[in-house]
């Protein structure tokens, strides 16, 4: 049961009371099903109407109900509705029987459409106050602001509401639609204000401060009469009241700051109520108004932007505004500090325990060794403190170890093995350290009899010992089999041999809770050998003879990632089913004397069965037998299309070359079987899997990726691991991979750049980290504005910390180039050009750069040159010589001095004795405002709510409409209760829905889902973030669709500036977003304005394709055809003359576009002849044609953006041999139409022409 606020039939009024009360008829709630998607008429075949009775006057409430729902929803469902806030603390009863929260409807005894359910509310525990008392600060707006010291400044926020606004700078001027994307720049760099809300007014006010009071907690002998809580509310009119909270509710007590008295006031001043809500609007004359003003505050914005994250880290942006602005502003708020008290949150362990605030349990170790527990929850460092990785690079394998160790849980919970289990983990990163944090093992630091092992399966104290206990073979045997690895022998110190199920690395421990656990999963899958053997980390690799040992790796973690072992898998499968169909074609030759199938049958057979094999394995896979025949292939005889596929065996051996040594020579021959097996697998990605990248990002099969974080994403989803950074740069040749090359060598620097800081402020004092920070920072990025930087560093500071490691001070940029450049090499083998440092893309890079160290800085002008500015903003200089900076902060500018800068800080302590910053430094200590910690996590996804919305997918592809709705509004609830609201699977989700119900015509369900994909991207993957982008393309694309066009364009333009600060401009994919807002501006008639943003498309284009690419000509195309409705003809006809010279060279004379094209360059060319002929009419008909263009009439089409690494044709559902799409009218009739003559001729439909290489993605085409 899903309850929509908005159908609520409610009686607005001037206080609480009265709207709570004022309504005495029943209130009705339609409910709709998840997010308002169709559905409804079938929920109220199996629905019905419940009755609520309510107290206070016996208000009523109806709710449409199913009897699956249960009567905690129904609970929520009344507490949401307007005038109902003031109920938190009470039950349910049927007939006077007190019905259970955890039931369904369906189990009420004798519950019936007929029937009325009463709410009573419920004496208060201290529990029960406490979740009041937040509750209605939040409802009031009394919460104030919160420090968070985990998530950072602005976490989780959303430029959504000020996007779809479209407010200008100026709000003295109305925009028009026209106006949104008048003189836009292509070319102008990012801007950082771009990235921030904009400045709003602050919410009305209902009452000063609701806060604990000093009196609390009660004194025993008052609890024992029932006081709670003891509070204190000082309204707007500025009466301070101290108030009891009871178990019978709430009164105003008559204590005074002096005084104590907790017992009630005397009539006439006597107050009390159940709810605090109607209390103070007793106590407030202006509570009331004040309140109902809040809520219509409140409504104006998105309900998913103002909720409150609980399931997922809220995305925590790398610019943030200033200390003095008013998005940040530091009120006072007692109550803030009082939060602890009133909340049982977690305290945030990884972060207190970097800060040294929590003792270790073995204080006498190293720091790299000690382990803490705090909150139940136990830390330990990412590095090698006892030697445990000695044999494997050391702190670098043990730091690398704890990431993979997350992803084979990750992997591990998404299998879902019964009586398998693992620790809940967590991998933060902070100030250069990785702190792994697990959930204790129940019994892991159980002492056992000397004689047992700490492990029950696996290796114990390195691999000098080995368990294999025999209740771990059933769950690990599952493991191993859906890991794609097989059972292997291992040997102890000693050679006796074990068969294990899986890597002699993961161990299995009996909990003392009967639970089996599965540790240390950080090799799970084989070593890439062939990688270990170029760089000198193999253990068979001779040291004295080879090269790469003197430059080595710096660890021996290079496993295979188990997306590559997976796909591995499916290529060995097809080649089996082929040979096994080849196998029984060929028995069938031998003992049958009919004519075979021709071989263009067999072929098509043959692919139809493997593919059948693999989809029917991904869904069963312990089917034995699979019936591979198709519709197409029914003629062929069925018995010989079944495959058993219990004869196919393969699997991998997950310590082949881990230094196993087999004892006799059939162990050796099974090994080196084995590590041959291996090998193929390394060289598969290779020779394979990588190859295949390059081409489709080189013919535009895919997405094109535009930042590390989608690069990297692109690369694990097809199993290729990040140290081949250096292999994909080297195989990315010729233009076309121009942009992946810049992007990838960019990715190698920031990383390396990564390592380099964590190297210096691992065991810094915080209060010294930004003097660090900044000084790399501009080591790296503001030597073109300095050459020679000196870090500034609180003398103060680095006194009281005179122990301190404080080399940092010694970086210069010449030295920090060499140790990124040999950083690369190192771990890429890859040497970076030595003019990288010239040719940076300054913005992007730092903005690498802080995603990956978890940097805040505050929005300003940062200069990287000494003769340009690239930020936001222009430096200038005043008469007397003071520099002032005009910053534009959300779209308004404001202009502010050194010197009051200056008085801003003046008072802190740091700001004391700091010395006065530079003004040649790009960057000063001060403009690190904040450092959040980077978190990985292992939540697995859902894959019941997966399969349901796939199932959906194919009933739709299956002309089966209404059942893929149903499954669709399955998934998509199956999600937002897995997941909550507010989580990134559930915005994946509410994406790939609206792009569904788009192509279903159901264009108003698609916008919704749009805007809440894009909310939810925002405020759990960043504002900034390359899926954020990509959903304000589509949320712009299905706004265009129903005639929003000025929320499309807003989209379109945010979008646009978005990419100039992720990329920069120019990216390949923006070609799309460029040509959908042409096409737009085409239908507000803004032909001007619409031929500029063709223009803009094509260079872009030409810049990444080439001038004579098929692209090229298909842009030309569509730029002739808007440079004709923009009344230049002779360029028209000459745009089209090269579009059809590209074609005819590339294509040949008889393809359908070179003849399409042909035809529009004679009767172009004609129409320019005649329009020279005849100026006066020429200028005639240019006067009229603004008024004869139907908006139903248009010369382009819009095209959904695809996602990173996805398909362009996957994301549109378009026939991919219809991509090019031209217009499907005469050329006559658009000729008519060009020259402003065809109002009353009606378009007749003609097939559309086919470009036989678009770059899907790329470039929007005509349809």
């Amino acid at each position: 049961m899903m309850a929509n606020i908005n159908d609520v039939n409610t009686v607005s009024s001037g206080s609480v009371a009265d709207s709570a009360d004022s309504s005495e008829g029943a209130i009705k709630v339609a409910h709709t099903t998840p997010n308002g998607v169709g559905g409804e008429a079938d929920l109220a075949a199996e629905g019905f109407q419940l009755t609520v009775i309510l107290p206070h006057k016996l208000r009523k409430v109806q709710l449409f109900v199913s009897p699956q729902d249960a009567i905690h929803d129904i609970r929520q469902s009344i507490i949401e509705l307007p005038g109902n806030a003031q109920y938190s603390c009470f039950h349910l009863e049927h007939q006077g029987e007190r019905i259970n929260d955890f039931i369904q409807v369906s189990e009420v005894k004798g519950l019936t459409a007929e029937s009325e359910l009463h709410l009573v509310e419920d004496p208060y525990t201290e529990k029960e106050a406490r979740l009041h008392v937040i509750r209605v600060r939040e409802l009031i707006g009394a919460a104030g602001d919160r420090t968070d010291t985990l998530h950072g400044i602005l976490s989780g926020m959303s430029l959504h509401d000020f996007v779809v606004a479209g407010k200008p700078a100026s709000s003295e001027i109305s925009p028009t639609q026209g106006a949104v994307t008048t003189g836009y720049d292509f070319q102008a760099p990012g801007i950082l204000s771009n990235l921030l809300p904009q400045i709003q007014e602050h919410a009305p006010k209902t009452v000063k401060s609701i806060s604990v009071s000093p009196w609390n907690p009660p004194p025993y002998h008052l609890r024992q009469k029932g006081h709670l809580l003891y509070l204190q509310v000082t309204t707007n009119e500025g009466e301070q009241y101290q108030i009891t909270s009871h178990v019978s509710g709430f009164f105003v007590n008559r204590s005074s700051n002096s005084r104590f008295d907790p017992f009630p006031r005397t009539i006439p001043k006597s107050n009390s109520a159940h709810s605090l809500l109607t209390l103070i609007d007793d106590l407030s004359a202006s509570f009331g108004s004040s309140f109902m003003k809040l809520q219509e505050f409140n409504n104006a914005k998105e309900l998913l932007a103002t909720f409150q994250i609980t399931n997922a880290n809220p995305a925590s942006p790398w610019i943030v505004p200033a200390p003095s602005s008013s998005l940040i502003t530091h009120h006072s708020d007692i109550t803030r500090t009082q939060e602890s008290y009133l909340i049982s949150a977690a305290a945030r362990g990884a972060v207190l325990v970097a800060k040294g605030e929590v003792a270790p349990l073995n204080p006498t170790e190293t720091k790299d060794a000690q382990i803490f527990v705090y909150n139940n929850i136990f830390y330990s460092f990412g590095a090698d403190g006892v030697g445990t990785f000695a044999s494997e690079g050391g702190d670098e394998a043990a730091r690398i170890a704890a990431g993979k160790d997350v992803m084979g849980i990750r992997m591990v919970n998404q299998m879902d093995i019964e009586g398998l289990f693992t620790p809940g983990t967590v991998v933060v990163e902070y100030l250069g350290r990785r702190i792994v944090c697990q959930s204790i093992v129940p019994g892991i630091f159980k002492q056992r009899d000397p004689e047992e092992n700490q492990i029950d399966y696996g290796a114990v104290d390195g691999r000098d010992v080995i368990a294999a206990d025999e209740r771990f073979v059933p769950v690990f045997e599952k493991l191993a089999k859906a890991l794609k690895v097989k059972k292997h022998p291992v040997w102890d110190k000693a050679g006796k041999r074990y068969e294990l199920e899986g890597s002699v690395e993961m161990k299995g421990l009996m909990g003392t809770d009967g639970r089996k656990y599965v540790l240390d999963l950080y090799r799970i899958t084989p070593l890439d050998i062939i990688w270990m053997e170029e760089c000198g980390t193999a253990i068979s690799t001779p040291k004295q003879n080879s090269d790469a040992s003197k430059n080595p790796y710096p660890h021996r973690m290079t496993v295979l990632r188990i997306e590559l072992v997976e796909s591995y898998w499916k290529s060995k499968m097809r080649e089996w089913v082929n040979s096994e169909l080849e196998r029984k074609r060929k028995i069938q030759k031998e003992n049958s004397t009919k004519q075979v199938v021709g071989s263009s049958r067999e072929h098509e057979t043959t692919d139809a069965a493997i593919s059948t094999v693999e989809k029917r394995l991904d869904e069963n896979e312990d089917d034995s037998i699979i019936d591979t025949s198709e519709e197409s292939t029914k003629t062929a005889d069925l018995e010989n299309e079944r495959i058993d596929i219990a004869g196919f065996s393969f699997a991998l051996n997950p310590d082949a070359f881990s230094g196993q040594e087999p004892q006799n020579d059939a162990e050796k021959e099974d090994w080196i079987r084995d590590e041959k097996e291996v090998m193929l697998a390394c060289e598969f990605l290779r020779k394979t899997v990588i190859p295949e990248l390059i081409h489709d990002l080189k013919e535009g099969d895919v997405g094109f990726p535009m930042d590390g974080q989608s690069l990297s994403q692109l690369l694990h989803k097809r199993g290729i691991n990040i140290r081949y950074l250096g292999a994909l740069v080297t195989l990315a040749e010729g233009k076309k991979l121009e942009a992946l090359r810049v992007l990838v060598v960019q990715e190698m620097i920031s990383r390396a750049f990564k390592h380099i800081a964590g190297k210096y402020l691992r065991y810094l004092p915080i209060p010294l980290s930004g003097a660090c920070i900044s000084h790399l920072l501009n080591c790296l990025l503001g030597s073109g504005l300095n050459g020679t930087p000196r870090a500034e560093i609180d003398e103060a500071m680095a006194f009281l910390y005179h122990d301190s490691d404080l080399s940092f001070q010694e970086v210069s940029p010449h030295s920090l180039k060499k140790e990124i450049e040999a950083q690369v090499l190192q771990r890429y083998r890859y040497s970076i050009d030595a003019s990288w440092v010239s040719s940076t893309k300054h913005l992007q890079l730092l903005r690498e750069v802080s995603l990956k160290l978890g940097l805040q800085l505050e929005v300003k002008d940062y200069r990287f040159t000494d003769d340009a500015t690239k930020g936001t903003t222009e430096a200038s200089l005043t008469s007397n010589g003071t520099s002032t900076k005009t910053i534009s902060v959300n779209g308004q500018a404001s202009s502010t001095s050194h010197k009051k800068k200056k008085k801003t800080r003046d008072g802190s302590p740091s700001s004391t004795h700091a010395a006065k910053p530079s003004p040649s430094l790009t960057f000063v200590p001060d403009d690190i405002l904040n450092i959040v910690p980077v978190i990985k996590e292992a939540s697995p996804r859902s894959l019941l709510a997966e399969e349901a919305l796939e199932a959906g997918r194919i009933s739709i592809l299956q002309g089966q409409k209404k059942l893929g709705q149903e499954l669709l509004l399955e998934s998509l609830s199956l999600h937002e209760q897995i997941y909550g609201h507010l989580h990134p699977e559930v915005g994946r989700v509410y994406n790939a829905l609206s792009m569904i119900y788009y192509q279903l015509e159901e264009k108003d369900a698609a916008i919704e889902l749009a805007h809440k994909a894009v909310i939810v991207s925002e405020r759990t993957l960043g504002v900034d973030n390359a899926e954020t982008l990509l959903n304000y393309l589509n949320l712009g694309l299905f706004g265009h669709a129903s005639g929003d066009n000025e929320l499309a364009l807003n989209c379109i333009k945010h979008a646009l500036e978005l990419w100039k600060v992720v990329y920069g401009p120019n990216h390949p994919d923006s070609i799309t977003a460029i040509n959908n807002g042409a096409v737009m501006l085409q239908h507000l008639k803004e032909y001007h304005e619409s031929r500029l943003w063709f223009e803009a498309s094509l260079r872009i284009c030409e810049d990444a394709y080439g001038k004579h690419s098929i692209n090229a000509a298909t842009l030309l195309f569509q730029l002739a055809q808007s440079l004709a409705l923009d009344q230049d003809s002779k360029t028209a006809v000459n745009r089209m003359r090269e579009c059809y010279n590209i074609f005819l060279t590339e294509l040949g004379a008889n393809d359908k576009n070179t003849k399409e094209a042909e035809r529009w360059l004679e009767q172009l060319t004609q129409n320019a002849v005649s329009i020279a002929k005849q100026a006066k009419d020429v200028e005639a008909r240019k006067s009229r044609i603004g008024m004869k263009v139907s908006p139903r009439v248009t010369l382009g089409q819009t095209q959904p953006q695809p996602q990173v690494g996805k398909t362009a044709e996957s994301t549109s559902g378009r026939d991919p041999l219809n991509v090019m799409g031209f217009d499907s009218r005469s050329i006559d009739e658009l000729m008519k139409f060009i020259e402003g003559t065809d109002q009353n001729a009606k378009a007749k439909k003609r097939p559309g022409h086919s470009n036989p290489k678009r770059r899907g993605g790329a470039t929007t085409l005509l349809n």
